[in-house]
């Protein structure tokens, strides 16, 4: 009979304690049984999983990919295991949440704390990075997404909408001036993203009309978190979503300049998830509650 998954969980002890005879003790099995599993183990694999001498046991490369995988693979597997069993007890399980930096910091976190206290059973594993990662690659849950979505095959419910905004702190304005007008901005140092940006220019309502002015500037963030930091710091002009900067706007770090040229445009703001994900209630509860206790700025 093919015991594949018995054989997985004696590699995961024997790599665990270091030796067949602490294994075979720890699954109340004979060390023969053991050393019978792992040599059928590497059989159907093709490679050596273990490096056998008189006096230790190691484990080889492949070995030590396989571990660290499998032992992924089946904390996963009893977790949805654990989850569908209990699932009339309500929300339960890891769930995993990729979001900006700068929705993570500014929206996010604020509000972690009152879903975990209505949830206690979930466990929140959040990750805030700007670069867009696959949903199955990276194992989340949900991900937070600003601005267009692309084309993809997973579903996407509206959180908000927020508005752009071109900010500046007073320092930097005391020392290099306000822009009275868009052209203004080609004596100013402007802050720029260096990612997903195919133009360097801002777009601005003049006469009637929007039109796009190229910004001149030498820094380049990588994020809204670290150019945000940066125009806080006195280092230029930024262009943000209105959520990001608006506690530094009522707390005085930066004011909004170019008001009255603002073209009204923004972002919409979507959590994205799997079709299939949705029955699982720890989703539907965070989605539910983004829904009614996300507040954005705009």
């Amino acid at each position: 009979m093919d015991n594949r998954f018995g054989d997985i969980e004696t590699f995961l002890m024997v790599a665990g304690e270091g030796s067949f005879a602490a294994a075979a003790k720890a699954l109340r099995l004979t060390p023969s049984a053991v050393s019978r599993s792992i040599a059928r183990l590497e059989q159907r694999l093709g490679v050596a999983l273990v490096r056998r001498t008189t006096r230790a046991l190691a484990l080889t490369g492949e070995g030590v990919a396989y571990r660290d995988r499998m032992a992924v693979l089946i904390g996963d597997m009893m977790a949805v295991e654990a989850g569908l069993g209990q699932e009339g007890q309500g929300p339960r399980g890891v769930l995993r949440i990729n979001a900006s930096p700068s929705f993570g910091y500014e929206c996010l976190i604020p509000l972690l704390p009152r879903f975990r206290a209505a949830y206690p059973a979930v466990t929140v594993d959040l990750t805030l990075t700007d670069a867009i990662v696959d949903l199955v690659e990276e194992r989340a849950d949900i991900a937070i997404r600003i601005g267009p979505l692309r084309d993809t095959s997973l579903r996407a419910k509206k959180l908000g909408h927020s508005a752009m905004v071109v900010v500046a702190s007073p320092d930097y304005l005391a020392r290099r001036g306000e822009p009275e007008t868009p052209d203004d901005l080609e004596e100013h140092d402007c802050l720029r993203f260096s990612f997903r940006r195919s133009v360097d220019s801002w777009p601005f309502r003049v006469g009637g009309q929007v039109v796009q002015r190229a910004v001149p500037g030498s820094f380049f963030g990588n994020c809204g978190e670290v150019v945000r930091q940066m125009a806080i710091a006195g280092g230029g002009i930024a262009r943000h979503g209105r959520f990001h900067v608006a506690r530094d706007l009522r707390e005085g770090r930066l004011v909004e300049v170019l008001g009255a040229y603002n073209p009204g445009d923004g972002e919409d703001i979507h959590a994205l998830y799997a079709a299939e994900d949705r029955a699982a209630a720890r989703v539907r509860a965070m989605l539910d509650f983004l829904e009614g206790a996300l507040v954005v700025a705009g």
